[in-house]
Formats: structure tokens, sequence, C-alpha cells
């Protein structure tokens, strides 16, 4: 009997389209070049390379970054505040719904193979992004910004998603020849990362978005302050964890800091006590049972 297929989830189509509408600049993957215009003194809320040729906005952790290096001539109010902004409003439903990167690691996770569960190692790993913000995202462009000399930490060092949207999609398109001329020491060590990393995400339910991301930690920080997301009603929990074992996230709790707001939680409640709300406006849950926003 043929396997029957299941239409994308709510979640999924939000997925796609953000990651379409982030890299709307067509032109761009034709010619192999960077859009310039406008749009690019603006921040998408999701990781999106800038320097991806499709890319019609900044990414806000790049734009952090760039803030922070320049941070010894100018305050970076603008990005600082824009960074707020999202993360005050959505939180980590950027992670779950809005960030291209997200849904790569998400599309590699389906590859049928053995995966690894989450575990209590898991849950300390998922420790590490918060040193990777402070070291390279904040640290490292503060400590070269004193000396006046700009340097985006994790953007040259690590960022998988600038090596796969950018560097990779720019050096392989035909006009771009100088640029393969131009690899060395620090190209290969960044796509030896990026390898490590995809191919991490095959075994590991989102794995640099767990244990690697940036951004994902700075949301994270906000989490319990953000307007949109999974919520509990505690007149209803009874506390039976089965929203914390159904999570492939390292939770502890629904609606916490690593919570991406993907909605499993709710189709496992047998207490219904738990709903996808924007304030107190509930969007799915309880009082509205539909289905599609799971994984």
């Amino acid at each position: 009997m043929a396997k029957k297929l299941h239409r994308p989830t709510t979640r999924r189509l939000i997925q796609l389209y953000s990651a379409l509408l982030y890299n709307a600049h067509l032109k761009g993957f034709a010619e192999g070049q960077i859009y310039t215009g406008p749009l690019k003194s603006v921040c998408v809320p999701g990781l999106n390379c800038y320097s991806c040729p499709g890319a019609v906005a900044a990414c806000p952790l790049g734009s952090l970054q760039n803030a922070v290096a320049a941070s010894a001539d100018r305050p970076a109010f603008y990005v600082v505040g824009i960074l707020l902004l999202f993360g005050l409003l959505l939180g980590r439903v950027i992670c779950g719904f809005l960030c291209p990167f997200g849904l790569i690691q998400e599309l590699l996770h389906k590859i049928p193979t053995r995966k690894i569960p989450k575990s209590p190692l898991t849950r300390k790993l998922s420790r590490v992004k918060y040193g990777v913000l402070l070291v390279f995202a904040i640290g490292i462009p503060a400590w070269f910004a004193l000396r006046r000399l700009p340097l985006p930490g994790f953007c040259k060092f690590i960022c998988p998603a600038g090596t796969l949207e950018g560097a990779l999609l720019l050096m392989l398109h035909p006009a771009n020849e100088a640029l393969r001329a131009m690899t060395g020491g620090l190209f290969w060590w960044k796509f030896s990362l990026l390898l490590l990393i995809l191919t991490g995400c095959v075994f590991v339910f989102r794995a640099f978005c767990r244990f690697l991301c940036p951004l994902g930690a700075l949301y994270g920080l906000m989490a319990k302050l953000a307007l949109l997301g999974v919520k509990v009603d505690k007149s209803r929990c009874t506390d039976c964890g089965a929203c914390v074992r159904a999570c492939p996230m390292d939770i502890r709790a629904v609606g916490d800091s690593e919570c991406v707001h993907c909605g499993k939680c709710i189709d496992v409640c047998a207490f219904r006590a738990i709903s996808f709300r924007a304030g107190k406006l509930v969007l799915r849950g309880p009082e509205l049972p539909g289905k599609g926003v799971r994984p």
C-alpha cells in the first residue's frame, strides 16, 4: 500500500513563505550579486544571511555585531531597539516559524535514520549558545571596536547560514570566479563547520538552533515577556509532564527560553491546558482545536 502523503502544516507553510519572502530578490540568484537597495537597512526577524544573493533585508544578528563593532563611535540604539521589539512581540516564535535556517534543520532531520533523543546532556549543551552570544556576537565585536577594528566575530568565524546562503551560493555562480580564487583557511574552516552542523541536524533535532545559535539565545532571554506563543492555563494543568516529554527541544517548561512554540505540546495535553495565544487572544488551543502547528 502506498504511503499516505500528508499536507504541510500551517507552521511549515509559514516557514516556507518566510524563507521565500526573505529571499525574494530573484535577480540576485540569476546574476550572482547581492542586493544593496534601501531594504537592506531593515532587519528580518530570523537568521538569514545579508550576503545571500536573494536576501532583501539584513540579518538581525549581523546587524547587532556591526552595531557593537561601531559602538565606539555611535550608540547601537536602532538595532537594539529592533531586536527588543522582535523579542517582546514574538520571542522564539521567530525560531519556530520565521527562521529559514530553522526550516533547513527540520527538513534535514526528516532524513530517515536513527535519531539521538534529548537527554540531560543535550539540556546542558543547550546553554552553550549563550556563551556563543556573549563571546562571538557581543564580546569580540566590542573588544575590537575599542581598537577601531570592526570584527563581527560570529559571522566571521562560525555562522553556518552565512557559509551556506552567502559564500557558497555566490561562489558557485559562474560570474564570481574571482571569489573562488580567494578561498583560504578561514573559508575551509567554516565550510567544515557547516558540514558538521548540517550532519548533526540529521541526527539531532535543530542541533544548531539548540546548541549554538546566538540569535535564539537572545530571543530566549525575552521568552517570559513575549506577547505571542504557547501558554499554560495553570488551573487546568496537572504537571503530568507529557508536554515536556513530547517536546523535541530541551525545555523544562512550556514557553521557557528553549521553547520554539511549535505547538506539539498542545496536541499531547490530555487536560486541554495549553493554547497558542497572542496576549489573551486564543489562536489555537482548547477553544480552537484546529490542526496545523505541529513540526
